[in-house]
């Protein structure tokens, strides 16, 4: 039995041919990630992603779909529902957001003034809403429920007032108070 080192069977070189291995195989993992997000980056920096709606936040309010008339929930002629609001510096408008459950919801959102952000508690929507840009998602609930509604991106000092409420009703109630007015509140007309 040879106690020599360098010995092609010996343990030292056992373990050192393992660790030059794995930092082969460590080493091409991060120059595999590298050449991805250098990828990435220049892919998007030539190809912005597609879909991304811009506006212009001075005239939100003032004309198109952001218009306090065309604010709230609204039955689309396909039998979803379109939610509209806007995220502005302490609210959201409307503060109640009316739905029906069990039905496909598209939310059409943007800022009137700072980077705001919402999340629907319960659920998995949850986005950024940057002013000059039209943020939409689509969901659905399962069943009647009322959700809170936060702001959880830090917007100024009366940050923590910023919330609203997303009440999720019956579809058959809902639809019914839809033949009624064509944008629907929490609040009855």
């Amino acid at each position: 039995m040879s106690t020599d080192s360098n010995h092609p069977d010996s343990g030292h070189a056992v373990a050192l041919r393992a660790e030059r291995r794995w930092a082969i195989y460590a080493s091409a993992l991060i120059v595999l990630m590298l050449a991805i997000i250098v990828f990435s980056g220049v892919h998007w920096a030539m190809m912005p992603p597609s879909r991304v709606e811009t506006i212009d936040p001075a005239r939100l309010q003032l004309s198109g779909e952001f218009v306090e008339d065309n604010l709230g929930s609204a039955v689309q002629p396909d039998g979803s529902v379109l939610v509209r609001f806007i995220a502005q510096q302490y609210s959201f408008t409307p503060q109640c957001l009316l739905v029906p459950a069990d039905t496909p919801i598209t939310i059409r959102t943007t800022s009137a003034d700072v980077v705001h952000g919402l999340v629907i508690a319960d659920t998995n929507i949850n986005t950024m809403v940057v002013p000059g840009y039209v943020a939409t998602l689509n969901a659905r609930f399962d069943r009647p429920a009322e959700h809170v509604m936060p702001c959880h991106e830090f917007c100024g000092f009366g940050h923590q007032t910023m919330w609203a409420h997303v009440k999720v009703i019956d579809k058959a109630a809902f639809f019914e108070q839809a033949k009624q007015s064509r944008r629907l509140s929490c609040v009855p007309r």
